[in-house]
């Protein structure tokens, strides 16, 4: 026999009425055409059909009663996809040179997300490396910097990336030197 993991419902198998959290249901296991069966049961359709003969329904096994625990929401991400690449954006926008290691932070951690592709890598000619990344769903490409972190910096970083991912960007103040740029390849 196959083993197979039959999940609670989110609601009456017979009516379709969602159940609520820390409402009492019934549950009906029995055999079905090819694999067990699990059949949830809210207690006015117990109490209409199968109650005084719970064993009626053809392949029976067992039945018991439950409470129905709504599930819990998924955990937040540590970091929002979203809010990074919105984030990283602006700061692309700004074109701040104190944005430097925020920028190349969020862009490692949109690449560990997928969210962007690092394609090649070119060392300018004051020798300092570039990446250069594509968007994986619209093929825009960023070229970040490399601001050279050591491991004794990242803390600081990573905290000033942390902030400005909780309370946003302030605009800047005048004409910086280019960091980062963005080409729309669509």
């Amino acid at each position: 026999m196959d083993w197979h993991f039959r999940s609670r419902s989110h609601q009456c198998n017979d009516c379709e009425t969602a159940f609520v959290d820390e409402q009492p249901y019934r549950t009906i296991l029995f055999q079905g055409f090819e694999s067990l069966e699990r059949r949830d049961i809210c207690p006015d359709c117990w109490d209409k059909i199968y109650k005084t003969e719970p064993g009626k329904i053809e392949g029976y096994i067992s039945h018991w009663q439950g409470i129905y625990e709504m599930p819990p929401p998924p955990p937040p991400e540590a970091i929002q996809k979203d809010n990074a690449e919105t984030l990283l954006k602006k700061m692309i926008e700004q074109n701040n040179p104190e944005h430097t290691e925020a920028c190349f932070i969020l862009a490692v951690m949109l690449e560990r997300k997928r969210v962007i592709k690092n394609k090649d890598q070119v060392r300018q000619e004051n020798g300092k490396r570039m990446l250069i990344y594509e968007h994986a769903k619209n093929g825009d490409v960023l070229t970040i910097l490399d601001p050279a972190l050591k491991l004794d910096e990242l803390g600081d970083v990573q905290a000033k990336v942390s902030e400005l991912l909780e309370h946003g960007l302030n605009p800047s103040d005048g004409e910086s030197k280019p960091i980062v740029t963005v080409t729309d390849e669509s």
